[in-house]
């Protein structure tokens, strides 16, 4: 018997990020943030992230009642959308920051709350001029 070939696993379909109510997620993943609506079907929501799903879900099973990853949104300014978010009364539990630096870039995040439990990260990749 051969062992069957490992397979490519190199693109994200979607990922599924626990909440604890849907609409309340709905309106800050769609109104507050600005990702593009799919649709919904009960306690299931879809957001387009730039060809990747996000689904927003209400876990029906206890094993998938916990607090999801972090959603790293890649902007081109993390300092000017951290500015229109905080606008818009997004949480922020650190504002925009170097995390990295190299010989190539700066690496910038803020962080904030969902409202759901959930932190997510604001991300820039900033070239540093020679």
């Amino acid at each position: 018997m051969t062992t069957p070939a490992m397979p490519q696993l190199a693109n994200l379909m979607q990922i599924a990020m626990p909440v604890v109510e849907i609409e309340r997620a709905v309106a800050f993943y769609r109104d507050t943030l600005g990702v593009r609506f799919l649709f919904q079907a009960g306690n299931l929501a879809f957001f387009d992230l730039d060809g990747v799903r996000l689904l927003v879900e209400v876990p029906e099973d206890a094993a998938f009642a916990r607090h999801g990853s972090v959603l790293y949104f890649r902007v081109p300014s993390v300092e000017e959308a951290h500015a229109a978010l905080l606008a818009r009364g997004v949480d922020f539990v650190a504002g925009p920051h170097v995390v990295h630096r190299d010989e190539r870039m700066e690496l910038w995040m803020a962080f904030f709350n969902d409202g759901e439990g959930n932190v997510h990260a604001l991300a820039a990749e900033v070239p540093l001029e020679r």
